[in-house]
């Protein structure tokens, strides 16, 4: 059997599974459900949830793919005869999320494009959005070339394609989410009511916590709100973490790893509602910060670019490049995941593998443009809300298919083969485990009861919180 790759340094692995985690959730979730959620007690229980729980998750995961040098698909019977099905769902997982994200990878590359050749005013109108994801053939253009340039990555492997680009990639993002946040706090606007807003109220806003009126159901609200928001920030219950794992050497410091991934993405995350909610503040006041996903990204954020003036096309082009980088390195890892199942499963070549599930996802993905056109129609979900086939392949993927994956994972783990079997693959290098008694009862206990709550309320089934 051909040796396996593996990322030449630590770095490498922790900016590839960084950049998996910096995605678009990062930048058009954190800071609304921020914005709702009280600011500064949504951030404070989101940073204690990443040390916690995310911690335990993204722990599990490159533990389980250093261990079996596996991906997802094959990762899980390695593990222990019998629990193929686990690893076939969590295989399943990216297969449905990557048609969807490379067509709102699209839609970035759109809106990059516009503001690169000056044409930001135009994105900023009424109506563009709608206009522009129901024509039929533009964003199937714009989708193909954001596949084409993930496959292009994937097909050159781990070291060349995955770890050399996150190299370049990655500090060129960070640089941007701190220069953009640095410029959303300098911002001041006087309305047509002579009120001025500045950048450091919104900040204010999105800081300190408001604890007014808190009742015991807010809190569960924040809290599942927060643990909704790292599940799938982190890319767990993905397989992608599980892959990256496989790559990773066995003398490699999994300790430090994993405390320097944790930080990357909850400093992003963190830095990311300082980047919006200042800007949209300023120019939108407070019912602004009420838009969230791609109403956000594509038509809220547009149009506080608009009111910049003149800069406002600069610092829109840097911002849509800033997220282009975002969802690239996030897609990367997602069809990554999947490739490396293949390629583990079938035993077969990285070029064919690739190509293969180029192919599926250029088809998935043209059937979710077609989803706002010839193929609409609206669909009422479990938990009520109205969607269409993009919504539908989020909602099984992120709302049932992730929690079930996760839930089994903290099983396995748990209880059956032990959590000793993590803490001594995470040992193995003879570093020590700062967190392993946490990690025992978060994994045994506290993980797979807040995650059974939160898929009951992803789908629907628990409507008291």
């Amino acid at each position: 059997m051909k040796e396996r790759n593996s990322f030449k340094g630590s770095i490498g692995f922790v900016l590839a599974a960084a950049g998996s985690a910096v995605g678009l959730g990062n930048i058009w979730r954190f800071p609304y459900l921020a914005a709702k959620d009280g600011g500064g007690l949504f951030l404070v229980i989101y940073i204690i949830l990443a040390l916690t729980f995310g911690f335990t998750l993204l722990t599990t995961e490159i533990a389980i793919g250093r261990k079996t040098k596996q991906s997802p698909l094959t990762a899980y019977s390695e593990l222990k005869k019998g629990w193929k099905p686990l690893g076939i769902i969590s295989c399943l997982v990216p297969v449905i999320i990557l048609p969807y994200y490379v067509s709102i990878g699209g839609w970035v590359l759109k809106y990059f494009l516009l503001f690169l050749t000056g044409g930001g005013t135009t994105a900023a109108e009424d109506g563009f959005f709608g206009g522009f994801i129901t024509a039929e053939i533009e964003p199937i253009i714009m989708m193909a070339i954001f596949l084409l340039a993930v496959a292009i990555i994937i097909y050159k492997g781990v070291n060349k394609g995955i770890e050399s680009s996150s190299r370049i990639l990655m500090p060129i993002l960070f640089l941007l989410v701190i220069g953009i946040s640095i410029y959303s706090l300098t911002l001041s606007f006087t309305d047509s009511n002579q009120v001025t807003r500045t950048g450091l109220e919104g900040l204010w806003i999105y800081i300190v916590p408001n604890l007014k009126g808190l009742t015991v159901k807010q809190f569960f609200t924040v809290l599942l709100d927060a643990m909704g928001q790292l599940f799938f920030s982190l890319s767990v219950a993905m397989g992608i973490m599980i892959t990256y794992g496989s790559y990773v050497s066995d003398d490699a410091n999994l300790v430090k790893s994993i405390n320097q991934i944790e930080f990357f993405d909850t400093l992003v995350a963190v830095l990311a509602g300082v980047m919006i909610i200042p800007a949209v503040y300023v120019f939108m006041g407070t019912e602004g910060m009420s838009a969230s996903g791609p109403s956000l990204m594509f038509v809220s954020i547009p149009k506080v670019f608009a009111s910049m003036g003149t800069i406002g096309t600069f610092v829109g082009c840097l911002f849509f490049a800033m997220v282009l980088f975002a969802a690239l390195t996030s897609a990367v890892s997602v069809m990554e995941a999947v490739v490396s199942s293949i390629m583990d499963q079938f035993r077969i070549s990285r070029s064919t593998a690739t190509l293969l599930e180029g192919i599926i996802a250029l088809a998935g993905g043209i059937i979710v443009c077609l989803g706002y056109n010839v193929l609409y129609f609206e669909f009422k979900l479990p938990n009520g809300s109205v969607a269409q086939i993009l919504d539908i392949m989020d909602y099984i993927s992120n709302n049932a298919l992730m929690p079930i994956v996760a839930i089994s994972t903290c099983v396995l783990i748990g209880w059956i083969i032990k959590p000793k079997t993590i803490i001594d693959e995470v040992e193995k290098d003879g570093q020590r485990m700062h967190r392993k008694r946490l990690y025992t009862v978060m994994i045994r206990f506290v993980a797979p009861v807040l995650l059974f709550i939160l898929f009951l309320k992803s789908v629907g089934l628990l409507t008291a919180i």
